[in-house]
């Protein structure tokens, strides 16, 4: 190909030269940023890889692990690559309460008259959290022991929708400002928000009632984020002890529980939302917020320290702002890992002797009794717990001229006492919640639409159709924890039939049960709150509330009594029918 040649002279050369050679000066490529910010939820005061109830390591049949140790290795490790001055760590509640390590430190030895430090102060101190939001767990033990560990803790804990009941004031710390500092160039600034459950006023209302109000989640999101803005935050990140799916498990005027993708929707300026309550592994999520048309990313890093979720922040200096280009997010199984050394060894005394509390023998079982078949079956395991509520009560209101009845859930199907040695681990193995004991008084017709609403729990079963225990309970998500079961009664659960149509031949000493008959019913604490948003409860006078914890009451009980004979408590007064004929 021949090469041509122009000979150009005056203005035209000089304007070609101008087109060629004289390009615009190339823009420099903007300057862009990484932020990690790592997270955990629900931690439920699992600190080491331990499972207190079975006394060994704690293993599932998916392979996970649990505890702090576990996520500090996997938090060295990111920070190791990301770089520490470029990664943050926060978490979203339910903390202090779930094991019996937590237990012993709140009750046995608490921390608010020991003087100790918490154990998940302690791991979460060392470990090196930025940020950590109430749960409504934390609300557990009361608001002394709460205040005990937010003092103890090194991050601050955050709570903007948690006021005080009179003035509206946060009772809490709203938000904080991270500031992260980028090498020749401004600061980086990552706003965190903290929003609780409003659950709390109905979970824990022996503990805030009078003291503390619970504002809803998006209000209150919309009041702080504009300020956190104000303050100059490149990034906001929302820190939410609330699920996604916009539902509740109560009624009534409480604000929604499971808001955080409404958070994400309708507040305008937030970037990210870590969120947690619902034990769900959520590795990514986009949310289109309804006022900008933006995307905000959601994570929820599932339940125990079992995940750790990574949010990447791409920030690129724009009119000498740093503004957010690009977002993602993902899930990592802490069971890569060992558990960090540092960790285990800090934690071991306080382990050590929550070991030793929970190996003590209580009682001799007569015979090894299971709970794995509770949620279709009368078990005495289950029958139990009745019993022993039902002399509590009996005990505490010698004047009491109302038949004693006792309602009873199976909280967990893996609950086993072997026979021979019990011990407080397998009594806390089958009663896992930090409920306490009360009565109330129903009638007749109101323990009937009780049982109606529980038996929603079951899957209709068709004629004719096998029998798969697998398929026949927990319809519509109903968890085994809102599955209540009635001792001193007798009655059937027809499954062939629709929910709402199910109890039949319920009968009190053989008799059927007149509707203004008056009956004194032992309940825990959570569901007369309102937890389950089972009938009646709420509104029915209640008659006795010592505040006695109900599985130290098993503890108790089983300890003065020295044997558990179901010789002496077992009583089958329920069963599934279909059409009448006893599917079992």
């Amino acid at each position: 190909m021949q090469t041509m040649k122009l000979a150009l002279t005056g203005a035209a050369a000089t304007s070609v030269l101008a087109l060629v050679t004289l390009p615009a000066q190339a823009v420099a490529p903007a300057k862009t940023v990484t932020v990690t910010v790592m997270g955990t939820s629900d931690l439920h005061s699992n600190a080491l890889n331990w499972d207190y109830f079975k006394d060994t390591a704690y293993s599932d049949s998916q392979g996970n692990h649990v505890g702090l140790a576990k996520v500090s290795s996997l938090v060295n490790q990111i920070r190791a690559e990301r770089g520490a001055d470029h990664t943050l760590l926060f978490d979203s509640g339910d903390t202090i309460q779930g094991t019996p390590l937590a237990y012993y430190y709140a009750k046995v030895e608490p921390i608010t008259e020991s003087g100790e430090t918490h154990p998940m102060a302690k791991a979460m101190n060392a470990i090196g959290y930025d940020a950590v939001t109430l749960g409504n767990h934390e609300f557990n033990y009361g608001l002394p022991l709460l205040a005990t560990w937010i003092d103890q803790m090194k991050a601050p804990v955050l709570g903007a929708n948690a006021v005080h009941d009179r003035s509206g004031l946060p009772a809490y710390k709203p938000f904080v400002i991270k500031t992260m500092k980028v090498k020749g160039d401004k600061p980086i600034k990552v706003g965190v928000l903290g929003l609780t459950n409003p659950g709390v006023a109905i979970w824990d209302k022996a503990n805030v009632e009078g003291k503390l109000r619970f504002t809803d989640l998006v209000e209150s999101a919309k009041k702080w984020v504009p300020v956190i803005r104000g303050l100059g935050a490149d990034v906001v990140v929302v820190t939410a002890h609330a699920g996604d799916n916009g539902m509740s498990s109560y009624g009534g005027d409480l604000p929604v529980e499971n808001a955080s993708a409404m958070v994400a929707e309708q507040v305008p300026g937030i970037d990210a939302v870590l969120f947690g309550h619902a034990h769900n592994e959520v590795a990514q999520r986009f949310v289109t917020n309804q006022a900008t048309g933006k995307q905000v990313l959601l994570t929820e890093p599932g339940k125990w320290g079992q995940r750790l979720s990574r949010l990447d922040f791409q920030l690129t200096k724009q009119r000498g702002k740093w503004v957010v280009t690009g977002k993602s997010s993902t899930t990592l199984n802490t069971n890569r890992l060992p558990e960090d050394p540092k960790i285990v060894a800090l934690l071991k005394p306080q382990h050590d002797t929550t070991v030793g509390y929970v190996n003590k023998v209580v009682a001799k079982s007569a015979q090894q009794l299971s709970a794995a078949e509770s949620p279709y079956r009368d078990t005495p395991i289950l029958d139990y717990i009745q019993h022993v509520q039902i002399e509590t009560v009996k005990q505490a209101l010698p004047d009491n001229r109302l038949p004693v009845l006792s309602i009873a859930a199976p909280f967990s199907r893996s609950a086993v006492f072997p026979a021979g040695d019990v011990r407080v681990r397998d009594v806390a193995g089958l009663y896992v919640y930090d409920n306490t004991l009360m009565a109330v008084k129903l009638t007749g017709a109101q323990l009937k639409d009780y049982l109606e609403y529980s038996a929603r729990y079951f899957n209709q079963l068709a004629p004719g159709a096998p029998v798969d225990v697998a398929k026949l309970t927990n319809a519509n998500n109903t968890p085994d924890y809102n599955y209540d079961q009635l001792a001193g009664v007798s009655y059937d659960i027809d499954v062939a039939r629709p929910a709402g149509e199910r109890v039949t031949n319920l009968t009190f000493e053989g008799a059927p049960i007149p509707p203004g008959k008056e009956f004194l019913v032992a309940i825990n604490n959570y569901r007369q709150s309102g937890g389950g948003g089972f009938p009646h409860v709420t509104t029915a006078p209640v008659l006795y509330n010592a505040q006695v914890e109900i599985r130290q009451a098993l503890i108790e009980y089983a300890t003065a009594q020295g044997t558990i004979d179901p010789a002496g408590f077992a009583a089958a007064n329920w069963k599934l029918t279909r059409d009448g004929t006893p599917l079992f």
